[in-house]
């Protein structure tokens, strides 16, 4: 990535076991349903170990934040039960993932024994509709909710409105 400008894009080795992604720039809603994407076609085609290299990431949304709760739950409930690691997170990226207790859903560790330098495959985020965006904001900050109970009075002035959004088509 050449600048802080440049935009925010997910790198990935679909091959590898686990499955490698790697943050290019900010996290968000702009972006997330790109990834979302690609977790669920992962699932569908027998992947269930995930590796989420957070080195380059700038910065992330509670909207990413819940596609990350959504694929930790959904990993939990498959048999075998999969795994979702967090790697090379740095302090502020932490203090997100823990305020939001998501650190009981997944692991969080150094990267050690992962080999990043394959993951070079770049998803696409194509345009989504406003009201796809919507179920994807809603849907993300439900699975917040559903991963840390106290979560409910932080987002829900954001889930109202997003209820409210989605129902009005």
């Amino acid at each position: 990535m050449t600048s802080d400008t440049a935009k925010p894009v997910f790198l990935v080795d679909a091959y590898s076991d686990p499955v490698v992604i790697r943050i290019e720039g900010r996290a968000s809603f702009l972006n997330s349903g790109c990834l979302r994407d690609f977790m669920a076609q992962m699932l569908k085609s027998g992947k269930n170990r995930f590796v989420i290299d957070f080195q380059r990431c700038t910065s992330m949304d509670s909207t990413f934040l819940g596609v990350l709760a959504g694929i930790a739950l959904e990993l939990r409930r498959g048999e075998p039960k999969g795994s979702l690691v967090l790697t090379r997170v740095g302090q502020r990226n932490l203090e997100l993932t823990r305020n939001l207790g998501l650190h009981r859903l997944l692991t969080v560790d150094a990267g050690d024994g992962v080999n990043l330098e394959k993951c070079d495959t770049p998803l696409y985020s194509g345009e989504r509709k406003e009201l796809e965006n919507a179920r994807l904001v809603l849907e993300a900050h439900e699975n917040l909710v559903a991963a840390d109970e106290s979560n409910l009075g932080k987002f829900q002035d954001v889930l109202v409105f997003m209820k409210n959004r989605v129902e009005q088509g």
